[in-house]
């Protein structure tokens, strides 16, 4: 789903992406300084973050089923999205822990947050895959069966692998 042009999405998940970021760096504070002041604007920020995640997961829905099944990219999408949802989910269930007390939330409510966190690096790299890598919402000539990034197989202007030659 695009808006003059620009996939919609891509536009929307830097909301979220830096807000429970931001909620996650504010608990470190709380940690190294006592101050609960910081967990319960990380409350907030979590609940803006969720919203916003799930706003997000919307466009990236409507933009995976446009994706032709069978694809690599297909794959990657579904990834992506999963994991995000995943991502969502954690910091729900952390927001739901310390909705008695946001100024002083519980182990549990801070593992899940610093989980989900790394959990949304992964989703992020898969992302970065589906758009740099295989070109998806870039390019209606995407190569979207294109090998990782991972791989070291560079791939040709024109989308496709290069054939390596023998020596």
């Amino acid at each position: 789903m695009k808006i003059a042009g620009h996939p919609v999405h891509p536009m929307l998940i830097v909301f979220p992406l830096g807000l429970l970021a931001t909620a996650v760096i504010f608990d470190i504070i709380t940690l190294s300084t006592s101050d609960g002041k910081w967990s319960t604007m990380a409350w907030y920020m979590i609940a803006a973050g969720i919203i916003g995640g799930l706003l997000a997961a919307v466009f990236g829905l409507i933009d995976w089923l446009g994706i032709p099944s069978n694809t690599r990219a297909k794959a990657v999408g579904l990834w992506h999205g999963a994991l995000n949802v995943l991502v969502v989910l954690l910091f729900a269930v952390s927001w739901n822990l310390r909705r008695p007390e946001p100024a002083a939330p519980s182990s549990l409510a801070l593992t899940l947050s610093f989980a989900a966190v790394v959990i949304a690096v992964v989703a992020g790299w898969f992302g970065g895959e589906l758009v740099d890598r295989l070109g998806v919402g870039v390019d209606e000539g995407a190569n979207l069966n294109a090998p990782s990034s991972l791989s070291g197989k560079k791939i040709e202007p024109s989308g496709r692998v290069p054939l390596r030659r023998a020596s």
